[in-house]
């Protein structure tokens, strides 16, 4: 089995399994307890929080916990919007946004906000200028995704927010960093609100965090027992928190060799231009994240040729997980290449991935794309 469909979900690392299971034998009890079972388990938290702050420049009173980027996308979004909609009513995104945003900002248009949604190049990326001429007084709340889940696009993060806050002070920025976290260095120097998914980094489903910079003002959206300093109540997953923990520090340990090995594995692929005609590359050929990669073949059906590829044991998807089943709203590709609609494949890696997979899936692509189009022609 070949397995490029990282984006979508990854396999949990055994590293991260041994301790994950050893937090739910040994570190149950409820972290709220007061007793000392429920003590020992909130130092595991407390250590967990304090090691992601840690990798991502940040404090460890400034990571919350949730169950993964869904849930954090909509805190940030509809926490911020809510604590300081009597400052202002217009917040900005793009039209490439993951569903977990585009949907939040779809409903607070429905609730009177006044929504700027950003055009993309045909690479997947904002112009800056445009954004920062579209953000006056009232501007309250910036959404940017870090890199785009279809197509691999990274955003200057760094630089939109830094300029965000050169023209308006107090416009709060959230970056969705699902795709980025784990993958790339992160600083959130010039972020206010990040979100992050643990199954994105072998970690296991179920488990996220929001990170939410000091001073930042949220109001909750989910009322409890108020864990958490009640901006995100319910009891504490002990074993999701550690597992994320263990999975950002496994992939954080060798960044570095992991990019470059997969930026190896990803050019590999891209050589089929050279072998096989009408063969395009969406998004950033040259800079976009070596992780994603998303191929286009003129006169295939990209369904077809997953299923074709899926019966060689080799599995891909034709875009977002998160938006193949169900209501069909308008994906990345219909924004940067309108043309591949239809007859796009997305193959996504992780470092479990190796070059003889890549070759064994170049092979499988010279034998199956060939063969589609004669069936077009007849």
């Amino acid at each position: 089995m070949i397995y490029f469909d990282n984006s979508a979900t990854t396999k949990v690392n055994n590293e991260v399994l041994e301790e994950i299971i050893d937090t739910m034998n040994n570190n149950f009890a409820n972290a709220s307890s007061l007793h000392r079972l429920g003590y020992e388990a909130e130092q595991k938290i407390i250590n967990s929080k304090k090691a992601i702050a840690n990798i991502i420049g940040g404090k460890e009173e400034e990571i919350y916990f949730t169950s993964g980027g869904t849930e954090s996308n909509n805190i940030a979004i509809f926490g911020v919007c809510d604590a300081y909609k009597k400052y202002g009513n217009k917040i900005i995104t793009t039209k490439i946004e993951h569903p977990s945003v585009l949907k939040c900002f779809n409903e607070l248009e429905n609730r009177g906000f006044e929504v700027c949604y950003l055009d993309v190049d045909n690479k997947g990326y904002i112009n800056i200028d445009n954004l920062i001429d579209e953000i006056d007084d009232n501007t309250i709340f910036v959404s940017i995704m870090y890199v785009n889940n279809e197509i691999g696009t990274i955003q200057n993060i760094d630089e939109i927010g830094k300029r965000i806050k050169e023209k308006n002070r107090n416009t709060i920025f959230h970056t969705d960093a699902v795709q980025a976290f784990g993958k790339l260095k992160i600083n959130v120097k010039y972020i206010d609100l990040m979100s992050v998914s643990g199954h994105k980094i072998h970690a296991q489903k179920g488990i996220g965090f929001l990170y939410v910079k000091s001073g930042t003002r949220l109001n909750n959206i989910i009322f409890g027992a108020g864990q958490q300093k009640g901006l995100r109540s319910g009891t504490i997953n002990n074993e999701g928190i550690v597992g994320l923990c263990k999975a950002s520090e496994v992939a954080y340990k060798n960044i570095d060799e992991n990019f470059e090995k997969i930026s190896k594995i990803r050019k590999k692929i891209i050589s089929l231009k050279d072998k096989i005609e009408n063969m395009y590359i969406n998004g950033d050929e040259e800079n976009g994240i070596p992780y994603i990669l998303s191929l286009s073949f003129k006169d295939v059906k990209g369904e077809v040729l997953l299923h074709s590829l899926e019966d060689k044991g080799i599995f891909v998807s034709t875009g977002s997980a998160c938006g193949s089943k169900g209501k069909k709203d308008l994906s990345t590709i219909h924004y940067v290449n309108e043309n591949n609609i239809g007859s796009t494949i997305r193959v996504s890696f992780s470092f479990d991935n190796t070059l003889e997979e890549a070759e064994k899936f170049n092979n499988a692509i010279l034998e199956i794309v060939p063969m589609l189009r004669m069936y077009v022609k007849r």
